[in-house]
């Protein structure tokens, strides 16, 4: 139907098309100018002191667990509620993925089931700020000190939230890196997209190294340089570029982050309040202190006492015009994990519970008042 409310969606307007169109026209629609400059306003944004922008989330990731150059027999730390990026990214370097149990509230990974599943061979923690809302980073990053861990934060849903102490996710105040998204139904989009801050520059200079085919062009980096024409591959890397495109699209966007973010509150105001007495309902929960800025509203449905399936409440918003996700099915759970790692259902029981009950509504900054009480008024229609 034409009047379909998809649970996200990006914001793009005029802008954000004369920016591209700018540099369609321009010399450079790769590895110009634009691609720096979105990385410059990015360590403004987040008080970081680097930033390397990359095609996506998962290249992001990808590249931020290779940079640590650990061993093969490692094993790494994240959440069993998560895109599964969060955990790909250790295989995909020959790490072992781990998952320790979520928070009942927040969703986000419970320091304390972290700290069950370390091992001698646990060497890094990719804790994932959930929905938009922050991990407890500054917990994490005291398990963290005190068992010589790394930490990459995955941030992909989290760009211009502030952690309680009023920091702003990104600016790895409690990580060595931070990454996140761009794709289209995050808070600001590139097409496709991610960028990874970090205050190391070592770890910078790898990155960016990692991200295009691991070669040095540099003069100053090459002994017996013979050469404009020459370079050297000094590493095993990948084409994670982004191209100036989509930089420029991303730079257009970052200037209306604020915007994006205040609308977004706006609507999980609404929807709290809407909500918030319904028996069958659980709205999200906020830590205090933070201002998150959220990228899902996940509601807990009782669909046992509401005596409906969640397959039957989906049809029902659906054919009201209503879009709906679950976010997300365990990670753990999934055949891959579950046939090479042995995890079953039962594991992580708080992550049952929350997956049994969750469902995602239409939270993006391009819905009107009328477009989010026609969300209230078919949820409560549907629940009742």
């Amino acid at each position: 139907m034409s009047d379909f409310l998809p649970y996200g969606h990006q914001w793009i307007d005029d802008d954000d098309i004369d920016s591209v169109v700018r540099v369609l026209k321009a010399d450079y629609i790769a590895q110009g100018p634009e691609v720096e400059k979105m990385e410059k306003t990015i360590c403004d944004l987040t008080g970081a002191k680097y930033s390397v922008v990359v095609s996506n989330a998962t290249a992001g990731l990808h590249i931020a667990v290779a940079a640590l150059n650990l061993p093969k027999d490692s094993e790494g730390i994240t959440s069993p509620i998560t895109f599964v990026a969060s955990s790909n990214c250790l295989v995909y370097c020959g790490l072992t993925p781990r998952f320790a149990d979520i928070d009942p509230r927040t969703y986000c990974i419970d320091p304390v089931e972290i700290e069950k599943k370390i091992t001698p061979h646990t060497k890094v923690l990719i804790p994932v700020d959930f929905a938009g809302q922050p991990a407890e980073m500054d917990r994490i990053k005291e398990i963290a000190d005190k068992n010589d861990l790394h930490i990459i934060e995955d941030a992909a849903h989290a760009i211009g939230t502030l952690y309680p102490d009023g920091t702003p996710v990104g600016s790895c105040k409690y990580s060595d890196m931070t990454v996140f998204s761009f794709h289209p139904v995050k808070t600001i989009t590139t097409g496709e997209g991610g960028a990874i801050t970090t205050n190391n520059k070592a770890l910078y200079d790898h990155l960016v190294l990692l991200r295009s085919h691991g070669l040095v062009r540099d003069p100053d980096q090459i002994a017996d340089y013979p050469g404009p024409w020459y370079y050297e591959m000094n590493e095993l890397g990948f084409n994670y570029r982004m191209t100036d495109i989509q930089a420029a699209l991303g730079n257009s966007q970052l200037n209306k982050l604020s915007l994006f973010k205040k609308r977004r509150r706006e609507i999980l105001t609404k929807y709290n309040e809407a909500f918030k007495d319904n028996k069958y309902l659980t709205v999200p929960y906020e830590t205090p202190g933070a201002d998150s800025c959220f990228h899902l509203y996940i509601l807990q449905i009782d669909f046992e006492a509401l005596g409906k399936t969640r397959k039957q409440t989906i049809k029902e918003l659906n054919s009201n015009g209503v879009g709906v996700q679950v976010h997300y099915i365990p990670v753990a759970y999934q055949p891959y994990y579950k046939t090479r790692y042995f995890t079953k259902r039962g594991d992580f029981p708080v992550s049952d519970h929350y997956y049994d009950k969750a469902l995602s509504i239409p939270l993006y900054p391009k819905m009107t008042d009328d477009d989010v009480q026609r969300v209230i008024d078919t949820v409560l229609k549907v629940v009742q």
